[in-house]
């Protein structure tokens, strides 16, 4: 017996009885950070490409503003040996994926795959119906330490089984791994998914676009806006190791540069996960700027990992609000139009209650300052009212910064 078989047989009869569908504790304690391959290079992904852009990340400040994942999606995959081992694309990667893995984790960062419950990947390429263990004790032995588990060719399928099924594998393989449940939404993801995965895909896919519908046929991929829009009434599914996943991010992939603020603004009031996907190896220092700003990279990873929520509108200019921990706020004025617009808030008038996390702004009772978290400069305090101008498709994002006084 070949030693992969052979391991799988003594994983089988040792650990498949006492295997539980639940995911590794103590991960993704905040949303994960890190990069996927598919928004840019879609089936056109390589060795080379993944070490390059692993390199990028440590060059471009990202792995210490806090990205570490480097995720490889659909296409990696070659075909199955003899004995049913998934296997990578020879020509694509010739080295291998325990080579990769190894090249990944010396730059300080982790690697992660894509699968599929299905029969094949959204791709056409061996999805891991049939297969969980095999290919999550692969996956171990590789080196693997991010999963994303798409939902292509599953006809006939349940599909919380599906990902208890590989929740399950992948525990009895025994290395940790983010699990990374991608059903689309269209199975409520959200109401199960807790005790599986760290985190669940709530749309179809996103598109470069800030606000419209790509139809493709038998599915659409959608703008920033509109998936925005498909957050309302999920953010009391997410907390720590449990988040709310509205994909990948579009940030330097066409979009102008406000639109990319304000996508990555909204990304962080949401407590996403926030996985770049454009080609870090080539990217403008405006984008580079967007996804390593660290004071809006904050808000998104604040330890309390409550997912802001919409607090009132006026036409179209929407106003944010997340409570951070230690009595701090972020704000969020999203200008959905494309003119200008001017907002002024009066502080006092404002009634913010957020009753998931059981916490209030006090406005009328406490102060805050106000720290812009684009420009990096202080705007005041609230004791004033603040008027702004938001320019078209962009953001006001700033921290409201509680001013301890005597009584506190």
């Amino acid at each position: 017996m070949k030693p992969m078989a052979a391991a799988l047989a003594v994983l089988l009869l040792t650990a498949a009885p006492s295997a539980r569908a639940q995911k590794f504790e103590d991960l993704a304690l905040t949303p994960p950070m890190g990069w996927n391959s598919w928004n840019h290079f879609e089936c056109n992904i390589s060795e080379g490409i993944v070490r390059e852009t692993a390199d990028a990340m440590v060059a471009s400040g990202m792995r210490e503003a806090g990205y570490l994942y480097v995720n490889i999606d659909d296409c990696w995959h070659g075909e199955r040996d003899a004995d049913g081992f998934i296997t990578a694309d020879p020509e694509r990667f010739p080295s291998g994926m325990k080579a990769l893995a190894d090249y990944v984790h010396s730059k300080g960062l982790k690697l992660g795959l894509y699968s599929d419950a299905g029969w094949t990947t959204c791709g056409g390429r061996p999805g891991s119906r049939g297969h969980e263990f095999q290919d999550a004790l692969t996956y171990a032995r590789w080196g693997v330490d991010y999963l994303k588990y798409d939902w292509c060719d599953t006809d006939g399928l349940n599909a919380e089984g599906a990902y208890q099924t590989m929740a399950a594998a992948l525990t009895a393989a025994g290395r940790p791994v983010v699990f990374s449940i991608c059903e689309w939404g269209e199975n409520r993801p959200w109401e199960w998914g807790k005790e599986l995965g760290h985190l669940w895909r709530t749309t179809g896919d996103i598109g470069p676009c800030f606000d419209c519908e790509v139809n493709h046929g038998d599915w659409s991929s959608w703008g920033v806006l509109r998936i925005v829009d498909m957050q309302v009434g999920l953010r009391i599914h997410a907390g720590p190791g449990h988040w709310n996943d509205p994909d990948m991010m579009e940030v330097g992939n066409g979009m102008s540069v406000s639109e990319d603020r304000a996508h990555f603004s909204m990304w962080a009031m949401l407590a996403a996960p926030l996985i770049a996907g454009n080609d870090l190896r080539t990217m403008s220092e405006a984008t580079r700027a967007i996804l390593t700003n660290r004071e809006v990279i904050a808000v998104d990873q604040d330890p309390l990992g409550v997912q802001g929520f919409r607090h009132s509108t006026d036409g179209e200019l929407e106003l944010w609000f997340k409570p951070l921990e230690g009595g701090d706020w972020a704000m969020c004025v999203l200008n959905r139009g494309a003119s200008p617009r001017p907002i002024e808030l009066v502080w006092q008038d404002e009634d913010v209650e957020d009753k998931l996390s059981d916490r209030q702004a006090l406005f009328k009772a406490r102060l805050y300052r106000i720290h812009d978290l684009w420009t990096g400069t202080d705007l005041g305090t609230t004791r004033r009212p603040m008027k702004a101008e938001i320019a078209g498709h962009d953001v006001l994002m700033v921290r409201l910064v509680r001013v301890l006084d005597a009584n506190d």
